[in-house]
């Protein structure tokens, strides 16, 4: 009775779609069973604190993901919230019970290898003339800097400052920082350039361009990457971000600190940075598996 009326008040009060209301009602009825097969005098009015819990552990030990525990942990919460405004009970079981903690999923990165054959394999076609002088700069950019795709896009020619070799790049709520780079990057961006001007005469203003002229947009980038990373690696994700935890990966492979890669990152919080560092132990534990005789 109780869980129909919620499922009526989720869909004619709350404007909850069929399926989300389908959703709730399923958690519910399994929360229901579950009271039956612990207790068959228990049920949803009278299921206290320590049964949630006992659910909660019965649901894990059944291989449920945290997500999906957490989220059935919602829908109680909701369903008795509604019974508290109906007046049909003053209190809430799954009130102090904490859910699983959702595990954050390692950051995709693309290999190393695959990164030089990608920049350095005249076979890898990323376009002809000026486009496929640009995407490559593009790759090369995000992959030599770490840096987010909203900041490249935003770049404009005063950013480039070759004599220091840096480039100013203005990240979340407008914080800028300055990122040197080498002399592969140098030299691309200086052939880019050249094939710009050549292009569209002198610019002074966005950086990186359209084939129309203009400031590329988003979803030309997101696409010339998700098309050249097509060509050389087979992670699943193939987005600018994946350029920006390969670099990071690749930085931390190579013996840098992590202070120093969060600053080249724009992290506010070495939090936030020290998941790369279980991606590079879990590449390590890969190259331990293909090479060891006994992994």
């Amino acid at each position: 009775m109780y869980i129909d009326q919620f499922a009526d008040y989720l869909r004619l009060e709350r404007n909850y779609s069929p399926r989300t209301v389908a959703s709730y009602q399923r958690d519910l009825v399994l929360f229901q069973g579950f009271l039956k097969e612990t207790d068959p005098e228990l049920d949803l009015l009278t299921a206290d604190r320590d049964v949630v819990r006992l659910w909660v552990v019965d649901m894990m030990d059944k291989g449920e993901k945290s997500t999906t525990v957490n989220r059935k942990l919602s829908t109680l919460r909701s369903f008795y919230r509604f019974l508290r405004i109906k007046g049909v009970t003053d209190k809430s079981p799954v009130q102090g019970v904490k859910g699983p903690k959702n595990k954050k999923p390692l950051p995709q990165f693309v290999k190393e290898t695959d990164m030089d054959r990608l920049l350095d394999d005249p076979q890898i076609d990323l376009g002809e003339g000026f486009t496929g002088i640009r995407n490559k700069t593009v790759i090369a950019a995000f992959y030599e800097t770490g840096m987010r795709m909203a900041e490249l896009i935003g770049l404009d020619d005063r950013d480039i400052d070759f004599g220091s070799r840096t480039i100013k790049v203005t990240g979340k709520r407008d914080k800028q920082r300055f990122i040197p780079f080498g002399d592969d990057l140098e030299r691309r961006l200086k052939e880019y350039l050249e094939a710009r001007t050549a292009e569209f005469g002198e610019t002074h203003g966005a950086f990186f361009l359209s084939p129309k002229g203009g400031r590329i947009p988003r979803h030309q980038v997101y696409l010339l990457v998700k098309d050249a990373l097509a060509k050389v690696s087979d992670v699943s994700k193939k987005s600018p971000h994946v350029l920006r935890h390969t670099f990071a990966t690749s930085m931390l492979n190579h013996d840098a600190e992590l202070g120093a890669v969060k600053e080249l990152l724009g992290h506010n919080s070495l939090q936030t940075t020290e998941i790369y560092v279980h991606t590079t132990f879990q590449e390590l534990k890969e190259i331990y598996k293909q090479a060891h005789p006994r992994a």
